[in-house]
């Protein structure tokens, strides 16, 4: 299983960042270490003094493909998740002053924190979904899909001529403006179309 996340898929959060919008998918990827389930605590690691939340929408991909045509890449997943991309972003700063992969920034273990799915058929429109992050009870981040630059579809046909997709892969589908920095104490919620399916702290 890999985790393949897009960076500056929401045009506002690309502009807090002092980011140029992007006219294609920016990629990177997180080893499945990275991976954290089951709302566990994230433990901040010793390694940074700024690491901050990203909330995204997380595709589970249902089938192998590659050079997936874009009408048909709506056939490759199922099922929608919440997740946070928690980035480094002291270290990820630095990696981007000296023209650098930000591997270090993104990849580190526990930095992808992931809800149980649920069904894309839940939803009447995937491109009227609602989704936001709570830090100890206050609303800190809040999308809707209709936001995104690149769509669902075109992040897979994109992803996929590249790299094979296979089932149980992960895509992190960008964050919405309003990152900031998390603490040890802090308790994060998710919460898509309002049902809460994160619930954890940092240690």
């Amino acid at each position: 299983m890999k985790i393949i996340a897009i960076g500056r898929n929401y045009a506002e959060h690309a502009k807090e960042l002092n980011n140029p919008v992007p006219t294609t998918p920016v990629i990177f990827m997180k080893p499945d270490t990275a991976l954290l389930k089951d709302n566990k605590p994230f433990y901040h690691p010793e390694f940074s003094q700024d690491v901050h939340h990203e909330i995204e929408l997380v595709l589970k991909v249902s089938k192998e493909g590659k050079h997936i045509s874009e009408k048909f890449a709506g056939n490759y997943f199922e099922e929608i998740a919440l997740g946070v991309d928690f980035t480094a972003r002291d270290i990820q700063s630095k990696h981007k002053e000296k023209g650098l992969p930000w591997e270090l920034a993104k990849a580190f273990d526990g930095s992808a924190p992931v809800s149980n799915f649920v069904p894309k058929a839940n939803f009447a429109d995937i491109y009227n979904i609602n989704f936001s992050l709570n830090i100890n009870g206050e609303t800190r981040q809040q999308g809707n899909t209709k936001d995104l630059l690149f769509s669902f579809e075109r992040i897979i046909a994109f992803v996929s001529q590249y790299i094979t997709l296979k089932k149980g892969d992960l895509i992190f589908t960008g964050t919405p403006e309003g990152v900031g920095k998390v603490a040890i104490g802090d308790r994060l919620e998710g919460f898509l179309e309002g049902e809460k399916l994160l619930d954890f702290h940092v240690k």
